[in-house]
């Protein structure tokens, strides 16, 4: 977590839509989040491995590219930082039973930009 009150949480940002990633990473740089992103959960590991002050993970569900989808990310996710929570998102419907980790919260597409911060900021709050 972040030990100074004055750094911004990191949070990795995992869309394969442009447009759907630029949206997202400015809202919550406006709400006060420092904002990596990575275009498919390959990219999201290889941030994982070089930065670990990343403090929470929101990934699309459904990304092409890459060797894995979004439900498969935070898996491995919960499985090797257990310590980073997982927001899921998705418009290709609900969760299914084994889909997300222990701990993980979902939101359904197209979410309202302050119900994405304050989901954030909850799932932070309960990880401290």
């Amino acid at each position: 977590m972040t030990e100074n009150p004055t750094e911004l949480p990191v949070v990795l940002l995992v869309e394969d839509d442009g447009l759907l990633l630029m949206e997202a990473s400015d809202t919550l740089a406006e709400a006060g989040f420092n904002v990596l992103e990575a275009h498919h959960a390959d990219k999201a590991l290889d941030v994982l491995q070089d930065r670990p002050d990343v403090e929470i993970l929101m990934t699309d569900v459904d990304m092409p590219m890459g060797s894995m989808d979004g439900f498969a990310l935070a898996r491995v996710v919960a499985h090797r930082w257990p310590d980073i929570p997982v927001l899921i998102v998705s418009g290709m419907g609900t969760p299914g039973p084994g889909d997300m980790p222990e701990g993980a919260r979902f939101i359904p597409k197209p979410y309202a930009p302050t119900m994405l911060v304050r989901t954030l900021k909850a799932c932070l709050k309960r990880a401290a």
